[in-house]
């Protein structure tokens, strides 16, 4: 009985972690997608980071996307800290752009207002 209990109790303390992974399903990863646009809020938070960018459309409307990084630990890798990106930048975002068509991207390179490129 208390090999049971144990293998229950396991399997519980396991599922949250297996629930809360995050897909890239949503986004079209086979046809990148380069948008540029300027920032306005960065949020460096786990479990992933994100820009938020005002981007004119082919109207000149602003529209704001949702940027999708990585983890904070995958980002510092690449050469991040909390203040490579601020509110004002310009800055060009390539990746995969939302199946749903929203204004929304996970970005795999990222290229600086001092041209500098960085992993995403």
């Amino acid at each position: 009985m208390k090999r049971y209990l144990l293998a229950v109790a396991a399997v519980m303390l396991l599922a949250a972690p297996i629930s809360a992974h995050h897909s890239t399903a949503m986004y079209e990863m086979s046809n990148p997608t380069t948008i540029t646009g300027t920032v306005k809020r960065f949020e460096w938070t786990n479990p992933h980071a994100f820009i938020y960018l005002d981007v004119k459309d082919e109207k000149g409307n602003s529209v704001e996307w949702e940027i999708e990084l990585m983890s904070l630990n995958h980002l510092r890798s690449y050469g991040w800290v909390r203040t490579t990106v601020k509110p004002g930048d310009p800055i060009t975002c390539t990746g995969g752009r939302a199946k749903s068509g929203a204004p929304s991207m996970i970005s795999a390179l990222l290229k600086l207002p001092d041209g500098r490129e960085l992993k995403s």
